[in-house]
């Protein structure tokens, strides 16, 4: 019984910690609400490192994840015809934007994150960056897909190696490295 609560409180505090990163890396791009690419870049900052090492798994670096995103964006704006380079380089980048007060809220594939690790909670002995990256890898749309499409990523070996990742013998093994 213990042990349960241990784990539900692992699980909130990875929760809280999923959501503020989230949160902080929306913000950045100025956005007030986290998607599905916020919630994959907060996950691979998580210190368990299962994020990582599902990256790994496939031959991919997760740290290109955020640039990939980044390049999805400027695409975005190339498409309706606003060219992101020149403002960047005239010195006009913005700061990021500031956290809205009360509840928070996710961007509706950030939502659908949140809510597909709400469904699953009780396959999370504990919650780690590797479940986030096996949602996430399995939607066919959206930023999050498209910036794994722009890495080479094949979605299916992705979440297939988050699920590896996520199984009770890599959740107690101290993991290391990514």
């Amino acid at each position: 019984m213990l042990s349960g609560i241990k784990t539900r409180l692992s699980n909130v505090r990875t929760i809280k910690t999923l959501c503020e990163s989230a949160e902080n890396y929306a913000l950045k791009d100025q956005q007030r609400q986290a998607g599905a690419e916020h919630f994959l870049l907060a996950a691979i900052d998580l210190p368990d490192n299962t994020a990582r090492l599902a990256f790994r798994e496939i031959g991919a670096d997760a740290a290109g994840f955020r640039d990939a995103v980044g390049a999805q964006y400027w695409e975005a704006l190339r498409s309706v015809g606003v060219n992101a380079g020149e403002h960047k380089s005239g010195g006009l980048t913005p700061e990021p934007l500031q956290g809205a007060a009360g509840l928070y809220d996710a961007a509706p594939s950030g939502a659908e994150v949140m809510k597909e690790l709400a469904a699953n909670r009780n396959d999370h002995r504990p919650l780690l960056g590797a479940h986030v990256v096996a949602i996430v890898a399995a939607m066919e749309q959206g930023v999050a897909a498209r910036a794994l499409r722009c890495m080479g990523v094949d979605p299916a070996a992705l979440k297939a190696a988050a699920n590896k990742f996520s199984r009770a013998s890599y959740r107690h093994t101290g993991l290391t490295g990514a």
